[in-house]
């Protein structure tokens, strides 16, 4: 399952001094996703955890809570009992 997770930097390895580098607060634990969306300045995280989505994403990419990106694909919804505990 390791490859489903990503050590990101909150400050770019290649602009970070050796003390930054080494630092356990400058990083972040995410899915490979999540960590290309953040590396490009898609999202990122207010001082709380909850996530910010950048304008930089359109009305036609962008989060909704209904959990879908773009109009046209469907809400897919899973039934309780198929979910894996």
């Amino acid at each position: 399952m390791n490859e489903l997770l990503v050590a990101s930097h909150i400050k770019p390895w290649s602009i970070s001094d050796a003390n930054e580098k080494l630092d356990i607060h400058n990083g972040l634990l995410m899915c490979p996703n999540h960590d290309k969306l953040f590396d490009r300045g898609y999202i990122s995280f207010d001082d709380t955890g909850r996530i910010l989505i950048s304008e930089k994403l359109d009305d036609n990419n962008s989060y909704d809570e209904n959990r879908y990106y773009r109009r046209e694909h469907k809400v897919y919804k899973i039934s309780q009992e198929k979910c894996i505990h």
